[in-house]
């Protein structure tokens, strides 16, 4: 009775085991469709447009969650950048910014660019809490 028990205890930790991490993967691969399904709709994307965003949308995803986890990284050493070094990423990330829209503009129209500039503005000032500076 013991071998049993043990073995449907463990079976069973096996089988949660695989689900989380089956549905960790769904998550990041459902987020970037999820958002070009979104952009597709909204910015009226063609079949040849989407096809040349995804990856764009892969690589910012990539360094997205890359920065985060430095920023976890130096939250848990309790290390806190400088003014310089916040700066300095501030700087780095709206270059990374200004990069992907000039990217987005040899692809969208002039009408799509428009938009999604206007999205993303509105985005940035949500994102703020209505444009106000937080400390």
């Amino acid at each position: 009775m013991k071998k049993i028990t043990t073995i449907l205890v463990l079976v069973f930790a096996f089988t949660l085991t695989t689900q989380a991490q089956k549905r960790e993967g769904k998550r990041e691969g459902n987020n970037i469709e999820n958002m070009l399904k979104k952009w597709t709709t909204d910015l009226n994307l063609t079949e040849e447009q989407q096809d040349k965003i995804k990856p764009l949308l892969v690589a910012q995803i990539e360094e997205r969650k890359n920065a985060q986890d430095l920023r976890k990284s130096q939250q848990n050493s309790d290390e806190r950048p400088s003014r310089d070094d916040r700066e300095k990423m501030r700087a780095e990330r709206e270059a990374k910014e200004a990069a992907f829209t000039d990217k987005l503009a040899t692809i969208l129209d002039k009408d799509q660019l428009e938009k999604y500039k206007s999205i993303a503005e509105e985005q940035k000032k949500n994102r703020r809490g209505g444009g106000q500076r937080r400390n």
